[in-house]
């Protein structure tokens, strides 16, 4: 026969002495704040993942953080090596670092990663341009010549050689089936995309050269 639990019923339910239930019932008769060891598990494991997403951060957002110089050589340090060991011992010391910080602080790591994975309106607007481009190119010869001459670092043959492709591809199969995308009509998205970031000759290849689509309205 099991031995029975010593506890008690709080509102028809057992509670067990010892348990976390019992000791959080103690604390509140106490009347103290004191976190449960399940609320500083739950932090500490919090803590931790926002050290390893610390780690993925941009410089520029890293530096207007302002943190710690002992937290910013450990992760500078973390980047370098490659030791699986070390790597783990780093980011243990990592998270106790970041069990150091002010609420203040977290909170500024939380926007500053926010930003990093929101594009901003300049990024939006280049890829608006490039999915316009990729579709003229497709859908227009004369867009080829405007494109080059707008940037003339692109490679023409790989480009027409992609744009011959997207065309077959996007002929349907069967009467009445829409039209099919492939890897090709992708790859004119990232080669565009990639000249409108990082125009290897200017002018010419910014959002604001964009040649309008036929029948858009002036």
């Amino acid at each position: 026969m099991s031995k029975l639990k010593k506890g008690y019923f709080v509102k028809g339910k057992f509670v067990a002495e010892g348990s976390e239930l019992d000791l959080e019932l103690k604390r509140e008769l106490k009347g103290t704040d004191d976190k449960s060891r399940t609320d500083l598990k739950r932090e500490s494991t919090e803590l931790q993942k926002l050290g390893e997403d610390l780690l993925t951060l941009r410089v520029e957002l890293l530096k207007r953080l302002e943190l710690p110089d002992k937290l910013l050589e450990a992760i500078a340090e973390y980047k370098r090596i490659t030791n699986f060991e070390g790597r783990r011992r780093l980011m243990q010391f990592i998270g106790k670092r970041m069990r150091q910080l002010e609420p203040a602080t977290l909170d500024a790591i939380r926007v500053a990663l926010v930003e990093q994975h929101t594009p901003s309106a300049q990024e939006t607007l280049t890829l608006h341009a490039a999915e316009q481009w990729r579709d003229r190119l497709i859908g227009d010869d004369d867009a080829v010549g405007q494109w080059v001459n707008a940037s003339p670092t692109t490679d023409v043959q790989q480009l027409r050689a992609l744009i011959r492709q997207a065309r077959k591809d996007a002929k349907p199969e069967k009467p009445g089936l829409a039209p099919r995308h492939g890897r090709p009509y992708r790859d004119i998205f990232q080669m565009v995309r990639e000249q409108l970031t990082h125009p290897q000759s200017a002018p010419g290849t910014s959002t604001e050269d964009l040649p309008p689509n036929p029948g858009a309205d002036a």
